[in-house]
């Protein structure tokens, strides 16, 4: 997101066409599929347990709730693994190269 995405000032300006739909999506399993569906409906009931707060509020990085942080570490994994790409050891900029790496393959 920080390597592609366009700013309003000093903020992310989140956008479909921009964020979104520039990276190849893997191809999951039935499983696989199920799995991440699973852990982002994990992320919405997490938010659903906070109804007063903001997104700002729960995302802040010293104060997000732990359901919440737990329920996207799930995620994270999930897609991660439908990608193929280790858990373990995997850091942002190299998850962002390897998926970088893919979208080149694609508009070859």
């Amino acid at each position: 997101m920080r390597a592609i995405c366009g700013r309003l000032k000093s903020d992310y300006s989140y956008s479909i066409n921009i964020v979104y739909n520039n990276f190849p999506w893997p191809t999951p399993t039935d499983a696989q599929r199920a799995r991440i569906e699973q852990t982002a409906q994990a992320i919405l009931d997490a938010r659903a347990l906070y109804p007063d707060c903001s997104l700002a509020d729960l995302y802040d990085e010293l104060t997000m709730p732990p359901e919440l942080r737990k329920a996207h570490q799930a995620n994270d994994r999930a897609v991660m693994e439908a990608y193929g790409m280790p858990v373990k050891g995997t850091t942002e900029s190299s998850c962002v190269a390897e998926l970088m790496r893919r979208y080149q393959e694609l508009t070859r």
